[in-house]
């Protein structure tokens, strides 16, 4: 998703999440070594506010966003699905470009831009992905991950309806990549409009149809769901700022979120 482009409503949550800064848990007795050391560890201070609007997601996710992503699923052949997520990913190259280049990575941004020329070329538009092939794997890099190498701390673990789980960190990089993409101000008559919303449309369902089992085996196996979902969320990004090639296997399986650098569109 894009900043610009999200519903009201969204915003509007985006923002009663910064209002309720002061919802803040409660801090365990000092004496509890034990207990203020897991309370640092989740870096979740604001862990009412955040419960509360993980189940609101809850609640989305269940009445519209699950059953879209399956719906997706069963009338999109596997095939399709990956030519969605090539071209999705061909098109936030250069959002990957420029964080390749904050970062002093320039071997990536080579990779970056071959990878953008052949699968633009030989993979008709970005549908397939040729680039592998030609020893150029894909890679992510959003600003979040930027401002993170940088020194910038992330700040109280959040979690936002239809973001996912985030920090004050990603959530500021989340904007600046929505700002550097051009594709972001590309409008003016119908059809730009049509195409960035289906793009945005897309980039959703293709995330939310690859996080169907993992997402279902952390509600059905886990004692506490939103929790296994915030340590994941931290080990996933943890993983991506190092520039891991993998990450815990639980990681893998909830890898959504605000600035995360589009799960599962540089695969």
């Amino acid at each position: 998703m894009i900043v610009g482009h999200l519903p009201r409503s969204v915003l509007a949550l985006v923002c009663a999440a910064a209002v309720g800064l002061g919802a803040c848990a409660t801090r365990p007795d000092p004496a509890d070594t034990e207990a203020v050391e897991e309370f640092r560890a989740n870096n979740d201070p604001l862990e009412p506010l955040n419960r509360g609007m993980y189940f609101v997601n809850e609640g989305l996710d269940t009445l519209v966003i699950r059953p879209a992503a399956e719906a997706y699923r069963i009338f999109l052949p596997p095939e399709l699905r990956s030519g969605v997520r090539n071209v999705l990913g061909n098109l936030r190259t250069p959002v990957i470009l420029v964080n390749d280049l904050l970062q002093g990575e320039t071997d990536r941004a080579g990779v970056t831009i071959g990878r953008f020329v052949l699968n633009t070329t030989l993979g008709v538009g970005g549908i397939f992905d040729v680039a592998t092939g030609f020893g150029l794997p894909g890679h992510a890099e959003d600003f979040g991950q930027t401002l993170a190498i940088w020194g910038v701390s992330e700040g109280p673990y959040l979690f936002i309806p239809f973001l996912g789980p985030s920090n004050p960190r990603d959530l500021v990089g989340f904007g600046v990549d929505a700002a550097s993409n051009p594709l972001t101000w590309i409008s003016g008559n119908e059809f730009f409009d049509a195409a960035t919303n289906t793009r945005i449309v897309l980039q959703g369902l293709d995330t939310r149809e690859g996080l169907i089992e993992p997402l279902d085996a952390v509600r059905n196996s886990s004692l506490d769901p939103y929790a296994t979902i915030r340590s994941a969320y931290r080990q996933r990004r943890a993983a991506e700022i190092m520039n891991r090639d993998t990450a815990a296997p639980a990681a893998r399986g909830t890898g959504f979120g605000a600035g995360t650098g589009g799960a599962g569109q540089a695969r």
